[in-house]
């Protein structure tokens, strides 16, 4: 069995990396697949989070960092080296590889796992914009064995273990959320109540 999904795994892996080889996607994926070439964007995100999200924005901005800490950690520093899995680039033959291959072991895929905890994270919080969240965790992981460095599987896995990680930072976000606003609310009460007694003295 294991020896099946292992060949079906080398065959997905080989229709990605060989089959929907094109220049266009050539030019694309490698760059798309570079964490560097997002960095501006997440600034700019997080900086709109804190700015213009109001209360849960701003909590949801502190969470994010201890979400892609931990998710980040969880995945490089006990999943892989628990499973050490080698990567396709690595141990595969005339695989067309167009990043540097790590010597790091393969599952689960740290992008896989990064985006869709943020995906997950955020389509949670902000439900409206769930579809350019999902699409950008998507092309993400789609990169990874079209540039050659993971199996679809190492794709498949992370995306669960994102999904699983950031849907708990999701739920501790609200909860927490939740917190400030019962904190608040006895102050309106106090403000309502002191106008409601001027009203009565007038």
């Amino acid at each position: 069995m294991i020896d099946f999904f292992y060949t079906l795994d080398k065959e997905l892996f080989y229709f990605i990396n060989h089959t929907l080889s094109n220049p266009i996607f050539d030019k694309i994926f490698p760059y798309l697949t570079d964490v560097k070439h997002w960095y501006l964007v997440y600034i700019i995100f997080w900086l709109i989070l804190i700015i213009k999200g109001g209360r849960l924005g701003r909590i949801t901005a502190m969470m994010s960092l201890f979400l892609i800490t931990a998710s980040d950690q969880i995945s490089s520093f006990l999943l892989k080296d628990w499973i050490a899995r080698i990567r396709p680039c690595n141990v595969l033959p005339d695989v067309n590889i167009l990043v540097f291959c790590s010597g790091s072991y393969s599952m689960p895929s740290s992008h896989a796992v990064n985006n869709f905890a943020a995906a997950v994270f955020l389509s949670k919080l902000f439900p409206k914009y769930k579809i350019p969240f999902y699409t950008i965790a998507v092309l993400m992981a789609f990169s990874r064995p079209y540039v050659g460095v993971h199996y679809p599987a190492d794709i498949i896995v992370g995306a669960v273990v994102g999904a699983v990680i950031g849907y708990i930072f999701a739920i501790l976000t609200l909860r927490i959320d939740e917190y400030f606003l019962r904190m608040k609310l006895p102050e309106r009460i106090k403000i309502f109540r002191g106008k409601r007694k001027k009203q009565k003295h007038n």
